[in-house]
């Protein structure tokens, strides 16, 4: 009998080892603890938010500091003004969102977060409150989900701001149901006051209320008397109509808060699981999961339950089988953040490339459209994004749906300014090789010599006889950058830039005073490939020095995002800090983060529109890539005493790998590359 009880406990304490272990690993097999989302939310360092969010969703709920940041909140901030359900990444000017803002007060009461109570994980955020209130978010697609606790016996009131937008409240629309509902539509002037988005919306509590005033676009709800329980609102959006949005709550009204936030952190699992990386600091692995998950925030799925979408022609249409997408800032995101998805999501990647094309045909233009599904910013380059997806063989890319608006665009493209002319030539480029795709040879012909020409004119009167003006920001009409880095805007025409300049070597020189004198911008796109023209001119070392540099150590910058600093800044570019950028450091919607996340695995996609990567010493010691294909590559290194040692051999499958350039096909097939040092 002794033994028999002995048995028995021993087999409870090896289930519960087991069970343990289990849990263990799974727990290690999750990305999500790894991440930060307080970096790059204090300040002008990235302009980035802690806010609840599923991958693509149209919803981002979180505090809006007072005063606010373009994102809308601020960590070095402790007012808010409310809680509001969206926003967008780091995409200048004063940001777009911000609707829909429910304050747990008084309008006039100064409400600040505890900051020692704060907490995010992806799917879920959670804070106490200056006035006893808790506030816990989570969110689906379309829905916000906000839940408050009040102070036992205090009064519940609650303040919801139907002007809250950051940029211009144009016109709004709502009503009282029940005494759980409100309903009604907002339109919003978006990014930088261009154009303007739509939202209808459904307001359901779980609680009754009564409504206390409701004074210019500002309504006081009044709940009662506090007994400890939470207050829930639920804020459904939708693009396309009142009945709609009701309609997404409708779904989800039997599915509690908890369950909401575990199936937003399974899909955060799910995309996060795609890449493992090992070695390295954990700093640099905390950095590298955060602006994973940042490239998944947008563009976002607008796509309402019934598969329905508003077009930028102001039609509702029908989404068929896949999933329309909205919200682009396709400037600077073309150049990193869409290559990475090509690569590590190509069913969203698929319908994010199909919405584009439908975005031609139902009326593109350069910035938003004042018919726009939520918020969003600019379009330029679509041309090189969809080339660049065609060629990695993203599915469901028919540019004979589009072609003649991509002719019309290719027709009224800028031209006032040197950079204007660059990137115009690149959008030239693109468009020449989507002609060969589909048979127009003659159409072919003309936009590559249009490309060739412009390149070659503005090149050479521009960027080819360095002077001393080239340092200034803004010169002779620039943008956001100087000569030297617009310099090597068009790396596509890398041998002809050699060529006039006198040779490979020379244009190397030209590069190593670039970097040398601090000429080079991490806080800006138009010069983030940079580092990588080294390795396509055969000093591969270089690029590994740089890009390592850019990575883990303080360097000296001299330019922030529009202007040359009064005094350079020394320090890193990414740190897991809330001040995680370099200062004017925009995030700009994921390109920097996907910047980081390239380079730290030794993979960079140096010309967009070329199914290739350039090879360099990756940050970790071993990087696993899932692909959608069922296949799995594999990035090690051996023998690697430190950062900077260099190469000696790559093995592709355990063959000799001559070349410091990667098809994206040889990743697709799976297998290993191997840095030996």
């Amino acid at each position: 009998m002794i033994k028999s009880k002995c048995l028995k406990k021993l087999q409870w304490i090896l289930l519960f080892i087991i069970l343990s272990g289990v849990s263990t690993a799974d727990a290690k097999k999750s990305n999500c603890s790894q991440i930060n989302l307080f970096i790059g939310t204090s300040g002008d360092n990235g302009q980035v938010d802690p806010g609840a969010a599923v991958p693509f969703g149209m919803v981002r709920v979180c505090p809006d500091s007072n005063p606010r940041s373009h994102a809308g909140y601020d960590y070095s901030e402790n007012l808010i003004s409310g809680i509001s359900v969206n926003r967008l990444s780091g995409v200048g000017c004063s940001g777009a969102g911000g609707n829909l803002s429910i304050k747990p007060s008084l309008p006039e009461f100064e409400l600040r977060i505890n900051k020692q109570s704060e907490s995010a994980i992806p799917g879920y955020y959670k804070t106490s409150l200056n006035n006893g209130v808790t506030a816990e978010l989570t969110a689906t697609n379309n829905i916000a989900v906000e839940k408050y606790v009040f102070p036992k016996g205090s009064d519940e009131l609650v303040t919801l701001n139907l002007a809250s937008s950051f940029e211009k409240t144009i016109e709004d629309h709502h009503k009282v149901v029940s005494s759980r509902e409100i309903e009604g539509y907002i339109l919003s002037a978006n990014v930088c006051g261009r154009g303007q988005y739509k939202l209808f919306f459904h307001l359901k509590t779980n609680r009754d209320f009564t409504v206390k005033s409701d004074v210019e676009r500002e309504m006081v709800l009044v709940f009662g008397k506090s007994d400890s329980k939470p207050i829930e609102f639920r804020v459904a959006v939708s693009s396309v109509s009142i009945n709609a949005a009701r309609n997404e709550n409708r779904l989800k009204s039997k599915t509690g808060f908890a369950h909401i936030k575990k199936t937003a952190r399974r899909l955060w699992d799910e995309k996060l699981g795609k890449v493992t990386v090992e070695g390295g600091s954990s700093e640099n692995r905390t950095i590298f999961y955060t602006s994973l998950y940042r490239v998944y925030l947008s563009p976002a799925n607008v796509t309402t339950s019934d598969k329905q979408y508003l077009a930028t022609d102001g039609k509702i249409k029908d989404a068929a089988s896949s999933v329309y997408y909205s919200s682009w800032s396709l400037w600077d995101t073309f150049r990193t953040k869409f290559p990475l998805l090509a690569l590590l999501q190509p069913k969203e990647m698929s319908d994010m490339s199909q919405s584009l094309v439908r975005l031609y045909q139902s009326g593109k233009v350069n910035w938003s459209t004042d018919s726009e599904a939520t918020p969003t910013v600019r379009t330029e380059h679509a041309v090189i994004l969809l080339l660049d997806a065609y060629r990695k063989g993203i599915k469901g890319i028919d540019f004979r749906l589009c072609y003649p608006q991509m002719c019309k665009e290719a027709s009224e493209l800028p031209f006032k300014s040197p950079d204007q002319k660059l990137e115009s030539a690149y959008d030239l480029w693109a468009l020449a090789q989507i002609a060969d795709c589909i048979g127009e040879q003659k159409d072919a012909g003309n936009y590559r010599r249009q490309s060739e020409e412009l390149f070659g004119t503005t090149w050479k009167k521009e960027f080819m006889n360095i002077d001393t003006t080239y340092a200034r920001m803004h010169n002779n009409g620039l943008y956001q950058g100087t000569r030297w880095q617009y310099r090597w805007a068009a790396p596509q025409y890398l041998d002809r830039m050699a060529e006039w300049s006198g040779g490979k070597d020379s244009l190397i020189n030209q590069l190593d005073r670039f970097f040398e004198q601090h000429l080079y911008n991490q806080g800006n796109e138009p010069d983030i490939h940079v580092p990588f023209l080294f390795n396509r001119l055969g000093d591969p070392q270089k690029t590994q020095r740089i890009v390592h540099s850019l990575l883990n150590e303080k360097m000296i910058h001299k330019y922030g995002g529009n202007s040359e600093f009064p005094t350079p800044y020394v320090g890193r570019a990414y740190k897991d800090t809330p001040e995680g950028f370099m200062p004017e450091m925009d995030e700009d919607d994921g390109t920097m983060g996907a910047w980081y996340i390239f380079s730290s695995i030794g993979l960079y996609p140096l010309i967009v529109g070329e199914p290739v990567y350039e090879i360099t010493s990756p940050l970790f010691d071993r990087i696993q890539i899932k692909l959608d294909n069922g296949n799995t590559f594999k990035i090690i290194t051996k023998n690697r005493s430190n950062a900077l040692a260099p190469v000696k051999e790559i093995l592709l499958n355990g063959n000799n790998y001559s070349s410091r350039q990667l098809s994206h096909d040889s990743i697709l097939n799976g297998g290993t590359l191997e840095f030996m040092y």
